[in-house]
């Protein structure tokens, strides 16, 4: 199988070139990447534990889903997409924000990701990939906050940053 490509892009997210996923991260080269938020009628995220088999990050909580753009595609045909694969179920998805964050791993991978935060509504179970994903959960936005003040080790180390960004923004607005 082909290794998938991420987008390359500048500080203002204007594609300049395609690279090999592993690549990139093993450089922390700065690509397009996106993070989908889902909630529910009573305000809970849905939230994820990434399969044991990842090559990154097993086991760790993290938000609905996350993955990379392919060449060609908006953010909400990849959001779209991969919530599909991940968790089995599609949803309408809106832009919230988007920045730039870096996040190192223990294994020498590097996260260095220009990432835009889609969100959607859903209100039923999901049918989990095994592959992908190990187990889920409704959590009250409150609670994620607390909870990763008090056992970080959970959390995978993008979620930390971007849940922050997103909590400051959800507060703001």
């Amino acid at each position: 199988m082909k290794e998938e490509q991420v987008i390359l892009v500048n500080k203002n997210d204007e594609q300049i070139g395609l690279m090999p996923k592993m690549e990139a991260h093993e450089k922390a080269v700065l690509h397009r990447a996106f993070s989908v938020f889902v909630f529910n009628d009573n305000h809970e995220l849905m939230l994820q534990q990434r399969a044991l088999s990842k090559y990154h990050s097993p086991g760790l909580w993290t938000n609905t889903c996350c993955s990379h753009q392919r060449n060609g595609e908006t953010n909400i045909e990849a959001g779209t997409r991969r919530l599909k694969e991940e968790m089995g179920f599609t949803t309408t998805l809106k832009e919230s924000i988007s920045f730039i964050y870096k996040a190192p791993f223990d294994n020498g991978l590097t996260e260095h990701e220009y990432d835009h935060v889609l969100l959607g509504y859903y209100n039923n179970s999901p049918v989990i990939n095994k592959d992908e994903v190990e187990a889920w959960k409704w959590m009250p936005l409150e609670n994620v906050k607390t909870d990763i003040e008090l056992h970080p080790e959970q959390y995978t180390a993008w979620f930390k940053i971007i849940f922050e960004k997103f909590y400051q923004h959800l507060k703001r607005n």
